[in-house]
């Protein structure tokens, strides 16, 4: 018997329910908007507390650029586990082309991901992501996810 999640928007206890992430590495906060299986909106509120920042850098805080692009992965994988054959399952990040960063992420700043799904075929698929401070592109990138069977 299926289980009806929320609609969007929703928060970290629906998206610990779809995502198998925790703390310290969930990075996504909220979910804005959801299409199963099509189309995922996400926010990140980049805080100053958060755990990379102590390394990455002392005197220039600075969100890496490979956790921005998990955040786009998390993101993504929402689309895809929330759908009912999904499920309990697992997207593992399979590889990323075309990835660019624009814009330096610090403290303070809020993350807004999206990510468009374009191909699935079997386990397999394809997803178009970015990553926005305001109105300023940070980073982009082809994701590509395999669902465990």
């Amino acid at each position: 018997m299926s289980t009806a999640l929320p609609a969007a928007p929703f928060g970290r206890d629906v998206i610990e329910s779809i995502l198998p992430h925790r703390d310290p590495f969930l990075l996504i906060d909220e979910v804005l908007e959801l299409d199963p299986g099509v189309r995922v909106a996400a926010r990140r509120r980049v805080r100053a507390d958060d755990w990379w920042f102590r390394g990455h850098f002392p005197e220039r805080p600075v969100m890496p650029g490979v956790l921005i692009v998990e955040a786009m992965a998390q993101t993504g994988a929402v689309a895809v586990l929330v759908e009912e054959e999904n499920r309990g399952k697992i997207a593992f990040f399979a590889g990323i082309d075309d990835c660019r960063f624009k814009r330096v992420v610090e403290p303070g700043d809020v993350l807004s991901l999206t990510c468009e799904i374009e191909t699935v075929r079997g386990p397999i698929g394809r997803g178009r992501a970015e990553a926005y401070v305001g109105d300023e592109l940070a980073a982009r990138g082809r994701l590509t996810f395999a669902v465990e069977r």
